[in-house]
């Protein structure tokens, strides 16, 4: 501050130096020097939610008679370049500052109030700006705008985007065959595209989840104000404030049921990591068979191969990674991590308030956006691009020990098993080693029963 030209702001704890070009002002700078904690500010997606939030409460307070109309016009004006991105530098306060996110709510008063002053039209951060408003009510219904929007707009487009690409490659490799693995041993054959068919649905369920989760977060805490009982609120303001952002976000917004339940907790929010964290889970699973049956190319499984993407080491000149599987996999720690973290904030709620708040915020949104961004990327970049060794796969299929599993019916369990046995013992084929046993020389079963029982493709269905 000693080598910044400040200026002198007010409030009700007194004056403050102000860095001179700020839209900020007291309250804002008083949290940037109290919470200098991690540098990282709440989410760009959160910031442009909490906007329009104040754009419709403003337009509702003039109707109803709250704010004067020049004055209302002027903090609309100003929400809409934020909503818009235009002004995201100005809203420096850490995540890790008060709970119920007043420092931010004041952060974004003062800044529409500074930007509809520039414009000419004076409007104070508290009186005008936050009018038949709390932090406590405002700021959580920013959170959940923010979440729907993301959820709807980013995340559910990214992971149609997904399944689309996986379900593509099921068609295409719909009669292709490989040896199915348990426990990572061989097992009875499969085919390439039954199984990423599975990681199609895998994507497809998370999609019916979340929007099955989604009436819940759309249901907003506007109106409560302070503790839930709806002080210094106009009759009527929630409602028309929350249609108003039904009708500025296409999103099919609801009054919470019960405000007491919607401040006091954050249940609603806690779900949707949820279900963001189970997705995480599925989309490990796909990410790591794809780096699985890509591993090689000589002394892995070399089923298929994903896109060269760029060189895989500084040392070993040619070596090429599933880099793509692997930044997935990293995206998928992080949202479980913060689903950890978001069910412990959400159990910060101390009768009519939680008190974590911003750390919520920060994790659910932070998890849509990688999500969205990773499943994109993984889908275009890599899974497009999928190659399959036929001839490596069929290979592997016919030659599995588990083969062997059709002639239970003919021989037995326990002669199979010892079929199996003989064949990884001798190196040889499980055909060669039922002849060898002398089961088709004893009539129990013909070469034309025994070919039919080891076609490997007739092992893919019933």
């Amino acid at each position: 501050m000693s080598t910044q030209e400040t200026r002198t702001e007010h409030d009700s704890m007194g004056d403050i130096e102000v860095p001179a070009d700020a839209l900020w002002r007291a309250q804002t700078q008083r949290a940037v020097e109290n919470f200098p904690i991690s540098g990282t500010p709440l989410e760009a997606d959160h910031l442009h939610a909490l906007a329009l939030v104040k754009a419709a409460a403003a337009k509702v307070n003039a109707r109803l008679g709250v704010l004067d109309q020049d004055v209302a016009d002027a903090i609309v004006s100003a929400a809409e370049q934020v909503a818009a991105g235009e002004h995201d530098e100005a809203f420096p306060v850490d995540v890790f500052q008060t709970g119920s996110g007043t420092s931010s709510n004041m952060n974004m008063n003062e800044v529409l109030a500074t930007l509809a002053a520039k414009a000419g039209t004076e409007a104070h951060p508290n009186d005008h700006v936050n009018a038949s408003q709390s932090s406590n009510d405002t700021f959580p219904t920013s959170i959940h705008v923010a979440a729907v929007r993301a959820v709807t707009d980013r995340l559910q487009p990214a992971l149609d985007t997904l399944a689309q690409s996986l379900e593509r490659k099921a068609e295409e490799f719909a009669t292709t065959v490989k040896s199915g693995r348990t426990h990572l041993m061989d097992a009875t054959p499969v085919m390439l595209g039954q199984e990423l068919g599975g990681y199609a649905a895998i994507v497809r369920l998370a999609q019916e989840r979340l929007e099955s989760t989604l009436p819940r977060v759309a249901a907003l805490p506007l109106g409560g104000t302070a503790v839930g009982t709806g002080i210094n609120t106009p009759q009527g303001f929630a409602a028309a404030v929350i249609e108003e952002l039904a009708e500025m976000t296409g999103l099919p917004f609801t009054e919470a049921s019960d405000h007491f339940e919607a401040q006091g907790g954050r249940d609603s929010l806690v779900e949707l990591s949820g279900q963001l964290r189970t997705f995480a889970v599925g989309l490990t699973k796909i990410c790591n068979d794809l780096r699985w049956m890509s591993s090689g190319p000589r002394t892995g499984l070399a089923e298929i191969h994903l896109p060269d993407l760029q060189p895989g080491s500084s040392i070993m000149p040619g070596k090429v990674n599933p880099v793509l599987p692997e930044a997935t996999l990293m995206v998928c720690s992080q949202v479980i991590g913060n689903d950890l973290t978001v069910t412990t904030a959400g159990a910060s709620g101390s009768f009519e308030l939680n008190v974590q708040m911003p750390v919520i915020a920060r994790n659910v949104l932070e998890s849509v956006r990688l999500l969205a961004a990773a499943s994109t990327v993984l889908a275009e970049r890599c899974i497009d691009g999928i190659e399959a060794d036929t001839e490596r796969m069929r290979e592997y299929a016919e030659s599995s020990p588990s083969v062997v599993t059709p002639l239970n019916k003919h021989i037995g369990y326990e002669a199979a098993a010892k079929v199996a046995k003989r064949a990884i013992a001798d190196g040889t084929t499980i055909r060669e080693a039922v002849i060898a046993q002398g089961h088709v020389e004893s009539g129990e079963l013909t070469e034309e029963q025994l070919d039919e029982a080891l076609d490997v493709e007739s092992m893919t269905h019933p």
